[in-house]
């Protein structure tokens, strides 16, 4: 009897292991999706669910090999793999692209876009479809832009309740020229350092203040470790979806629009559990950091100080973009 059943169980397993082998021979296309954020986040969510979408949808024809928490490197690692073709996907910060395609900057233009009706006007429109086509020249296909909400600024020293608050203080910011240049230009000092450094940062004295979504603030706990919270606005935190080149065209059509589909999903998802989560993060945080809003005259006075960045980069986004750009927003020039 004990014979017999170790027989069945061995044929079980055979089984099991055939059909296991079966399913991963039934992909034709497998693709890794890297990303810096953990799973907890809204972005961080909305990749498993494009996951699970792209592998039901193409009937199990592609499989997505999520990446997540800087697994591979932090976002310009990752893009320079997704150029070598060493990773498929990504969803990078508009900002750290703008160290391979410098148009890509345009949209951490900072008190560009104030409000998120006019977000989604202008990433999800013709405009937004121009800034993704610039990648075309760095073997990367800009999909479409995800996103984690509008960037707000924490620190150690004072609340900022306009530009000159910022002197002198160590803000952390991303590997980006164009965020650098802002804090420069506000007399801060500005400090690059990966995302994932930064609580350590913060919590040493490395850097004394940092700008990030709260979604970003809320699940790597900087609120921890910082004593203000000002609800700046400045800038919103887009990602772009973008997959290498090579990759995208060894797919068929009927792949490309599942694919399509899904990032367009994933995108919905990213912004709605973020909008989702605001109202929750502040009421979470209330009692651990002082919280702050800037008054209307404040945020005309950033706005002001903000101008010597646009002329800065104006040559570099293009005058022609940033002219269509501003048309959308309803900037004069």
């Amino acid at each position: 009897m004990k014979s017999k059943l170790n027989k069945l169980s061995l044929v079980a397993a055979i089984a099991a292991a055939s059909f296991g082998m079966s399913q991963a021979q039934a992909a034709e296309y497998t693709f890794s999706f890297a990303h810096v954020l953990i799973e907890d986040t809204p972005n961080g969510q909305a990749a498993l669910r494009f996951k699970e979408e792209v592998e039901e949808k193409s009937d199990g024809r592609i499989e997505i090999d999520v990446l997540p928490a800087a697994q591979v490197g932090g976002d310009v690692e990752i893009i320079e793999q997704i150029q070598m073709g060493l990773v498929d996907i990504g969803i990078p910060p508009t900002a750290t692209l703008g160290n391979f395609e410098p148009r890509m900057q345009i949209l951490d233009l900072p008190f560009l876009i104030d409000d998120y009706d006019t977000m989604v006007k202008v990433l999800d429109g013709e405009v937004g479809r121009e800034i993704l086509d610039t990648l075309n020249d760095d073997n990367m296909y800009g999909v479409n832009f995800w996103g984690a909400g509008f960037r707000h600024m924490t620190n150690n020293i004072r609340p900022i309740q306009g530009p000159e608050d910022l002197e002198a203080i160590r803000m952390r910011t991303m590997q980006a020229p164009i965020i650098i240049s802002t804090y420069e230009n506000l007399d801060a000092n500005a400090t690059a350092m990966a995302f994932t450094e930064v609580y350590n940062g913060l919590q040493q004295g490395v850097v004394e203040g940092q700008e990030n979504p709260l979604a970003n603030i809320y699940t790597m706990r900087f609120h921890e470790v910082q004593d203000y919270l000002s609800l700046t606005n400045h800038a919103y935190h887009a990602y772009a979806a973008v997959i290498n080149q090579d990759s995208w065209d060894s797919l068929p059509e009927d792949l490309q629009d599942v694919m399509l589909e899904a990032f367009d999903n994933g995108r919905d998802t990213s912004r709605e559990l973020t909008l989702e989560d605001e109202d929750r993060i502040l009421a979470d945080i209330e009692g651990e950091i002082e919280i702050n809003e800037i008054t209307s005259e404040a945020r005309e006075a950033f706005i002001e100080a903000s101008l010597p960045v646009h002329e800065e980069y104006e040559e570099i986004v293009t005058t022609d973009l940033l002219h269509k750009v501003y048309d959308e927003v309803g900037i004069e020039y």
